[in-house]
């Protein structure tokens, strides 16, 4: 305990010398790129103020004042550069790797190093596992999906004649924490209940971790980091639950050789088949694992409960859904094919997603070298540049009526001729950028929206849903960028905005004595 209150202190104080030396801003960096806030001395104070709690606003502010073209908002350290329209989208996107770095945006952003440990960084052959093994394997996986769908609903939301109450993400994170964990590591474990516990819990400890590091100063954070992420110890956790699993694989391997009779057809299986070097010890198969739960559970559960949200304070919606389940599945089975042809399924997610979003920006790069986009708009060595996604979800060029929730939307889309695949919930576009877009696209979607799919099939066919407080849909908090539906109760979603409210006057009070 004295040993925290030394390491809060030490960070502290390091934090405030940091801050009184150096955060004196001028935002005079990018001065041929508009900013949507001032960029005088103190007054620039008032933007990184609003940026935490106001930041889909400032974006939507600069997307309308400068559509086309990019534009600036100040972060606590640095600028992001925005970028709108499809034109610079796709020159972002398109943008060699050797100039704007995805890999280091995402290293900044998630503050990989402390959060998920620079192996995952350094060495990042899980994503090629997840963009071919599992993709590949989806169809012979999806009796595992759906049985373990329907056992975790059943555990979750009894069947009853009478109505019942059960928490909204709660609920989703442990359903879609079950579901993933048996194509990651198979029955029984993924129905571990500690084991459970485990990853949602690192995956709420990856967020917060990151977003409390990003508002600290780059030397703070090796020390900061011993106080708000905790890798090692779920490491240990871990290896409880999964060093004699894999022991156990390891010998069948010496045994019988690597396709070795009744191999599990499983993401630790492609892993022990991937790793070299140090990254086939067990603490880092381990490691490997609870990042690719993070990136499972972390997304697909905010998506599937803002489409959960919204089914219930619109159950009108469910009849036309669960009709097309029953007449496809009739037909066809529960099946992946199955869920290919549910249109109006997969327009309800795409359009949840397209409505609600994950976060106001996408395709987050750091430039390696200078990059100059073709209206001429500079981007220097080491600065940040991101695409408008919520704005751009929101324009009536590319959507009519988008304020407008409507989940026929892609389906409709997808009548016309031509427009078959283009219009499906994992295709993306510059007008369309909610798993990203271009080769670094989010490799995991196809997984998750045959997950998402396959559980909203599910949901319409075997329960009716409403809102605790009928119509009132819950408004998840925005920190910064990001939507925080994992600050999972009023109480914290007001402390954590307390916390940056006192922590900006406490910081404006300091410089203006000095």
């Amino acid at each position: 305990m004295e040993g925290n209150v030394v390491t809060y202190g030490l960070v502290a104080l390091a934090t405030l010398v940091y801050v009184l030396r150096w955060l004196k801003p001028s935002r005079s960096s990018l001065p041929d790129i508009p900013a949507v806030t001032p960029t005088a001395p103190i007054l620039s104070f008032y933007g990184v103020f609003k940026y935490f709690t106001h930041s889909r606003e400032m974006i939507q502010e600069g997307y309308d004042k400068y559509k086309g073209r990019a534009f600036k908002i100040p972060e606590v350290f640095r600028w992001m550069v925005i970028v709108t329209g499809p034109k610079l989208i796709e020159e972002l996107r398109k943008a060699p790797d050797d100039t704007l770095s995805f890999e280091e945006a995402t290293r900044e952003s998630l503050q990989v190093d402390y959060t998920l440990g620079p192996a995952i960084h350094h060495n990042g052959y899980h994503i090629g596992i997840v963009r071919s093994n599992l993709t590949r394997n989806l169809a012979a996986l999806f009796p595992d999906v759906r049985d373990e769908i329907v056992a975790a609903f059943t555990e979750a939301i009894p069947l009853s004649d009478d109505w019942i109450s059960v928490p909204a993400l709660e609920t989703v994170m442990q359903i879609v924490c079950r579901t993933s964990n048996r194509i990651f590591v198979g029955l029984p474990k993924c129905r571990d209940l500690d084991y459970r516990k485990l990853n949602i819990q690192f995956t709420v400890d990856v967020v917060k971790g990151a977003m409390i590091l990003n508002l600290l100063p780059t030397f703070v954070r090796p020390l900061a980091a011993r106080i708000f992420t905790n890798v090692p110890s779920s490491i240990d956790r871990g290896m409880k639950h999964l060093e004699p699993i894999i022991r156990q694989r390891y010998q069948a391997m010496e045994e019988y050789g690597s396709d070795y009779p009744d191999k599990p057809n499983d993401m630790l299986s492609w892993f022990m088949d991937e790793a070299k070097g140090e990254e086939r010890e067990v603490r880092a198969l381990v490691l490997r694992i609870l990042t690719v739960n993070f990136a499972a559970i972390h997304t697909s559960s905010m998506s599937f409960t803002h489409a959960l949200y919204r089914l219930a304070a619109n159950p009108e919606y469910i009849l036309p859904m669960r009709e097309e389940v029953e007449s496809i599945v009739k037909a066809e089975g529960w099946t992946k094919a199955a869920m290919g042809k549910m249109r109006k399924v997969d327009s309800f997610l795409k359009e949840s997603q397209r409505y609600h979003g994950l976060g106001a920006i996408s395709i987050t790069r750091r430039a390696l070298r200078d990059f100059t986009f073709s209206d001429g708009t500079f981007i220097p060595k080491g600065e940040f540049v991101s695409a408008a996604a919520m704005p751009t979800h929101y324009d009536e060029e590319y959507y009519e009526n988008p304020e407008v929730f409507n989940p026929w939307r892609f389906a409709e889309m997808r009548s016309e001729d031509g427009e078959g695949t283009k219009h499906q919930m994992v295709s993306t576009s510059s007008e369309y950028i909610p798993f990203g877009h271009g080769k670094h696209a989010c490799p995991g979607r196809f997984f998750a929206a045959n997950e998402l799919k396959a559980m909203l099939a599910h949901v319409v066919t075997t329960y009716d849903v409403k809102l605790e407080n009928e119509g009132v849909v819950p408004e998840p908090l925005w920190v910064a960028r990001l939507r925080c539906s994992l600050i999972r109760s009023p109480l914290r979603a007001m402390a954590a905005q307390t916390l940056y409210h006192v922590g900006f006057w406490v910081y404006i009070a300091v410089y203006t004595v000095l």
